[in-house]
């Protein structure tokens, strides 16, 4: 027959099993009295009641669930202290005491709960719907009456919520609401006994004062009150402990979590944080932690003043407390703001303090590197004794018999943070840290540790000198090293020592470096960031004349050098930090607007691109870049204006006076400003009777002259030379080269300065240095008016 699987059970209650009982006869007799059990299953039976037998349940007041949860079942729990033992069978009993008078209810969820703190009635209280439906009705019409009741019904409810298919019934009867609720009133009822002892203790104080001497009433009253305070706070911080807990199991579902969370509880948790009790500090702290790692959570911790308050946990001398209360400030120290408020209440030495306690030594390392983290805090490491100790940690972790072990990660991490902050690194300095660093590094082969010291490098002053002894190992790792993570950090350190006194010329040729770094900067040779460094070097090195001199013609002469140079600084250019060094800090842009009209395509393509980024950021460099533009599109233009301008020059350079109706030279001033160039407005510049040139414009292009015919016939047949010669270039004309090619190259590159200025040498309005020989000084009747003429670029 086919019907409906239904799961049975049948519950056999063996009310005469004690420590004298025979289990083997005890077994033979049940299953000759249940048909249900099949003889083959005597084995099994005679188990189960060997542990009925020997199970903790049999003394009195049961330890069973107080051992899961680990924290609710001391002796001095009070509520739960009565001189009867439960027993299951007489569940209904208990039952009635629910209906009497508060003393009786008492009793009666004493020994409920004596039942519900062993895991084995559960399920059998659970199946009574009678019971949890009258202790959720007791809990909700008599919790202000008595704490001491509300404690025992809240404990039971907390003994389900410890498994999960129990969370159904409690949320059924809306127990966590309830308990929310309680907890709000229980917390403004501490409020109010903190104002009524501080009031006796302030009448207390202000007898003694006035009167001289002190009142034995009002002491005794005063004391009177302080141990009632006392008893109070006991039994409200057992409440309060039951009904967190209660809470915390509850936000298991994250649904559950977000209805707490929307009824306040983290302005409960933080306002319990006063409290003295270190259970229920450390149940409060579970909780915050668990809720911290939602940002809106974080968000109203840290609004509510978390980290003051967690000032006074750290340290402290219970070490379960101390360490939940590291792993919160460890979730809240990936928060800028919080880091800053953990530095300005005085929490930085603390924790540096319990570097030294390996039990909390990897949380502080983590929170440290955090610290370690914002600018501003890596100056305050200096004045405490984390470098000391990070560098003994640091050192000794490869000694002895351990030489394969590295440092931890985090140790290592939190170095290379505080490396970057120059009061710092002098003190990693300091006696012989450098070379113990070194000398641990190169053993090794550890390339953070190399990243370590390359930030100690960076920064000017005596600490920078010590690295002169390590040039030689540093250039040779250069050409020997495997490990590229280890080689870049090497370049990177020889970057950044811009000493005065070191011979880089010396350098270059003995360990034969240029020809790797015209191979580094070769496109696709290197990744992007050894790249970079090779830059930076190139531009470190060049502070030698020789050294630049020997890689500007280099330069010069190799295409895919400039390529990839100009590719670097397209790169940099995307990312704010590096763009403001490059526009405001360098010579770059000048260096890319000579290369803007260079023979080779690519390297022309790329410096537009880049200009064309530049312009975007920088207003005066857009100027600047669009008049250069200009110039070389209308270059053949402005020559014949400039070399008609040039016709008053007599044999020996000096300039006719001026005469009327001529202005000043077009180089005097922007040529973009000087719209009289441009044929459009001129009609109105002309004046019929006088004939004279206006500002370029020439009134016998009105009626045709021969002079004008002539003059564009001669501008016509220079154009056609022009192009003649761009046809032979490219290699499409044939046979000799056109009159004129050879005298001036368009696409000439100019003479590479590799971005760098000497001292006192003048520049340009693009800021590239100028040669003093190109420049050609002309007086105009006044020998102190100097006027500078050039064209778009210097050549010799």
């Amino acid at each position: 027959m086919l019907g409906e699987r239904k799961e049975c059970q049948k519950i056999i209650r063996v009310k005469t099993l004690n420590e004298k009982t025979n289990v083997k006869a005890l077994a033979k007799e049940i299953i000759e009295k249940c048909k249900l059990i099949h003889p083959s299953k005597i084995l099994e039976v005679e188990q189960l009641l060997y542990y009925l037998q020997t199970r903790r349940d049999n003394a009195p007041a049961t330890k069973g669930k107080g051992q899961m949860t680990g924290k609710l079942n001391e002796p001095g729990f009070e509520g739960t202290e009565i001189d009867e033992v439960a027993n299951i069978n007489e569940v209904d009993v208990y039952l009635e005491l629910l209906y009497e008078d508060i003393p009786e209810k008492i009793r009666g969820t004493a020994l409920v709960l004596q039942l519900a703190r062993n895991p084995d009635n559960l399920e059998e209280l659970f199946q009574n719907e009678t019971v949890v439906g009258a202790l959720a009705r007791v809990l909700r019409d008599d919790w202000k009456k008595n704490t001491e009741l509300a404690t025992n019904i809240i404990y039971i409810f907390f003994c389900f919520s410890s498994f999960s298919q129990f969370h159904g019934v409690i949320s059924h009867f809306k127990i966590g609401s309830l308990c929310m609720g309680i907890i709000e009133h229980e917390l403004k009822k501490y409020d109010l006994w903190l104002q009524e002892l501080d009031k006796k203790r302030k009448s207390h104080i202000l007898n003694l004062y006035m009167l001289k001497y002190e009142n034995a009433s009002l002491k005794k009253a005063f004391d009177k009150a302080k141990k009632m305070f006392g008893s109070l706070v006991r039994k409200q911080d057992q409440l309060l402990r039951v009904s967190y807990y209660l809470l915390l199991n509850l936000a298991e579902d994250l649904k559950v979590e977000v209805k707490m969370r929307n009824k306040s509880v983290v302005s409960l948790l933080l306002r319990s944080l006063d409290r003295d009790n270190f259970e229920l500090l450390i149940l409060v702290v579970s909780f915050l932690k668990k809720l911290s790692i939602f940002v809106e959570n974080k968000n109203e911790m840290a609004d509510l003043g978390i980290v003051e308050k967690l000032v006074k946990l750290v340290p402290c001398d219970h070490e379960d407390l101390l360490n939940i209360s590291l792993r919160l400030l460890l979730n809240l120290s990936f928060d800028s703001v919080l880091r800053n408020k953990m530095v300005k209440v005085g929490m930085l030495p603390k924790l540096v303090q319990l570097l030294g306690n390996e039990n909390h030594c990897l949380i502080v390392l983590c929170i440290l590197y955090h610290i370690s983290m914002d600018e501003k805090a890596k100056s305050f490491f200096a004045y405490t004794e984390c470098i000391p100790t990070i560098m003994k940690m640091l050192l000794e972790s490869g000694s002895g018999n351990r030489d394969e072990i590295e440092p931890e990660l985090e140790v290592m991490a939190l170095c290379i943070n505080l490396a970057s902050n120059k009061r710092c690194a002098q003190l990693i300095c300091e006696g012989n840290g450098l070379r113990l660093l070194m000398k641990r590094a190169f053993k090794f082969r550890d390339p953070l540790l190399m990243k370590m010291i390359r930030n100690i490098s960076q920064h000017e002053g005596p600490s920078k000198a010590l690295f002169i002894d390590y040039i030689s190992d540093l250039a040779n790792a250069i050409k020997t090293e495997e490990s590229e993570d280890f080689k870049l950090e090497c370049v990177g350190i020889l970057g950044n020592l811009t000493i005065p006194d070191l011979d880089y010329e010396l350098l270059l040729k003995e360990y034969d470096l240029v020809p790797w770094i015209k191979h580094k900067l070769m496109p696709g040779s290197a990744e992007d960031d050894l790249v970079l460094e090779v830059v930076i070097l190139v531009g470190t090195v060049c502070n030698d004349d020789a050294c630049a001199k020997m890689l500007a013609n280099i330069k010069q002469e190799d295409d895919e050098m400039v390529l990839q140079i100009v590719y670097v600084f397209y790169q940099m250019i995307f990312h704010e930090s590096t763009r403001e060094v490059i526009i405001k800090q360098t010579q770059a842009p000048a260096y890319l607007i000579d290369l803007m009209h260079d023979k080779n395509t690519e390297i022309r393509k790329m410096c537009d691109n880049t200009l064309d980024i530049i312009s975007e950021y920088d207003d005066e460099w857009a100027k600047k870049i669009q008049l250069e533009k200009f110039r070389w599109h209308n270059s053949q233009w402005l020559d014949m204006v400039e070399s008609r301008q040039g016709e008053g020059m007599d044999e020996e350079g000096y300039m006719y006076p001026e005469e009327p109706g001529f202005g000043g030279y077009i180089q005097d001033s922007d040529i973009l400003d000087q719209p009289e160039l441009f044929y459009s407005g001129a009609p109105e510049l002309f004046e019929a009777e006088d004939h004279e040139l206006h500002y370029g414009y020439d009134p016998r292009m009105m009626d045709g002259s021969p002079e004008y015919m002539d003059e564009q016939a001669a501008m016509y047949d220079a154009s056609q030379d022009y192009m003649a010669q761009q046809s032979f270039m490219a290699g499409r004309g044939g046979g000799p080269p056109p009159p004129g090619f050879g005298e001036y190259d368009p696409y000439d590159r100019p003479e590479s300065n590799v971005g760098f200025v000497m001292d006192g040498q003048p520049i340009d309005e693009y800021g590239r240095p100028l040669n003093p020989y190109s420049q050609m000084e002309y007086t105009n009747g006044n020998m102190n008016d100097e006027y500078h003429y050039r064209y778009g670029y210097d050549s010799k």
